[in-house]
């Protein structure tokens, strides 16, 4: 929905709750994922630190979202998103890490389609801390890949 002045027009609290909730189904599985990663890894793993810290920014990022869907009133998904498992399947640690890093440029693309419809500004700029903290761990991944052996 466009608004006369051409931009899009706000979302509906309903349609801004479902979005919150598919992004913290996503969030909840990238948490998992690290989380489940980690241990799979082991102490002294090249990938551990920044496993560990993508871990602690998807746990982050999923009690925020509690928190502004709370803040809406607004029910709160349990589920995890499907990533979760497809993610999982992956064996090998590049692989697995270069899978995550399209699921957090997915969770960017979907901050960037929902931000400019957001009306409430605090929420918008916590959407846009989140969104410039995933694009930092893309680019974090991206160079951990270049220098895999």
């Amino acid at each position: 929905m466009e608004s006369s002045n051409g931009h899009d027009a706000p979302h509906s609290t309903a349609e801004l709750l479902a979005a919150l909730n598919e992004l913290l189904e996503a969030e909840r599985a990238g948490a998992r994922v690290a989380r489940e990663t980690l241990v799979e890894m082991g102490a002294g793993h090249r990938w551990q630190a920044l496993v560990a810290d993508i871990q602690r920014d998807e746990v982050h990022w999923c009690g925020m979202l509690m928190k502004v869907i709370r803040g809406l009133n607004g029910p709160l998904s349990d589920q995890t998103g499907a990533f979760y498992g497809k993610a999982m399947a992956i064996n090998d640690w590049g692989e697995r890490m270069a899978f995550l890093n399209r699921g957090q440029a997915w969770v960017v693309r979907r901050l960037q389609g929902l931000m400019p419809r957001v009306a409430d500004a605090g929420v918008r700029a916590e959407l846009q801390t989140m969104l410039d903290a995933h694009v930092g761990n893309i680019q974090r991944v991206e160079q951990g890949l270049e220098e895999r052996p």
